[in-house]
């Protein structure tokens, strides 16, 4: 695979991406893993709410634990982005391989296509690329087949869509259902750029790793028993990625014990002297919420708020 970085760039500040106008076209493509989708399901989904659907080819092709090869996927995602046509990316699901297709990216394409982009979990490595090297905001936000699908509950879709077609309130709105817990206390401001935990560590020590100066970090995980977590956000320690933080927001760690992570959260990041939230829920959990990633907010771990400081989408 080429790799097409012609030199390193870190964007510090995102601009925001047109907005999902109403009978906009979606694109659903499989950078990851394969799913069984439900071709006639996705089709009335995306109807009932005013959008129309075009299917990319590597939502139907498997080679083992992947959707298609590395070129058919790679293909995909260059051709959905490129189309003028297309008003939002999103991805059927997460699973493993995104990695691979990091540096054969054409990211000068990305910067002059921008448009809504959305995943989670192993997307994690393209929300990564695509905000340092195209300077865009993506969405950290459900994906067709588990969650839009999937039945989730109504906060899923809601934020989402809200997010996307420049709906959303500058508060950003949490369930009551799910109560936040104050880590650390204070208010920061900075870039949110992060994802899940695993992909971000994975992808250290390369050209795509997490730029960490001045960012609101947010990470979320799943199937990691907290040893592992424990690793992970020690790992982040020793590379130095949360010396220059503005603060820390926890989304959901699926299958661990909620009071031994918090201990582990305090442990880990209650002494860096920035605002710590945790309970965010978005992740692999129910309800999903969307965040953008790469978009200057603000973090108040006193009050409990996540605050949108610029505009996300832009309408035409």
């Amino acid at each position: 695979m080429t790799n097409r970085l012609t030199a390193p760039v870190s964007f510090k500040a995102h601009s925001a991406v047109p907005a999902l106008p109403a009978g906009g076209v979606v694109a659903l493509i499989a950078p990851a893993g394969p799913a069984e989708l439900d071709l006639n399901l996705a089709t009335q989904w995306m109807h009932a709410r005013g959008y129309q659907l075009r299917v990319y080819p590597g939502v139907w092709q498997r080679e083992g634990y992947l959707a298609g090869s590395d070129a058919e996927r790679l293909r995909d995602l260059h051709e959905a982005f490129a189309d003028d046509s297309i008003d939002a990316i999103f991805c059927l699901r997460g699973g493993y391989g995104s990695p691979r297709l990091l540096d054969g990216i054409d990211f000068e394409l990305l910067r002059r296509h921008p448009k809504p982009f959305v995943g989670y979990s192993d997307i994690t490595a393209l929300h990564l690329a695509i905000t340092r090297y195209a300077g865009f905001v993506t969405f950290h936000g459900p994906m067709v087949n588990a969650d839009l699908l999937g039945n989730k509950q109504p906060p899923t879709e809601t934020s989402l869509l809200r997010m996307l077609g420049g709906q959303q309130p500058p508060v950003l709105e949490h369930p009551a259902a799910w109560p936040l817990t104050t880590i650390a206390p204070g208010c920061a401001s900075g870039r949110l750029l992060g994802g899940n935990l695993s992909m971000i560590c994975a992808v250290m020590g390369t050209a795509f790793e997490l730029d960490s100066e001045d960012i609101i970090l947010f990470i979320e995980d799943v199937n990691e028993p907290l040893y592992r977590v424990d690793r992970l956000l020690t790992h982040l320690r020793l590379a130095g990625k949360l010396d220059r933080l503005r603060g820390v927001l926890v989304g959901d760690v699926a299958g661990v014990d909620v009071a031994a992570l918090e201990r582990l959260l305090t442990q880990e990041l209650g002494g860096l002297g920035i605002p710590v939230l945790a309970g965010w829920r978005s992740g692999h959990c129910d309800p999903n919420l969307t965040l953008p990633m790469g978009a200057q907010v603000r973090l108040d771990a006193d009050q409990q708020l996540l605050v949108l400081e610029q505009d996300v989408v832009v309408s035409a």
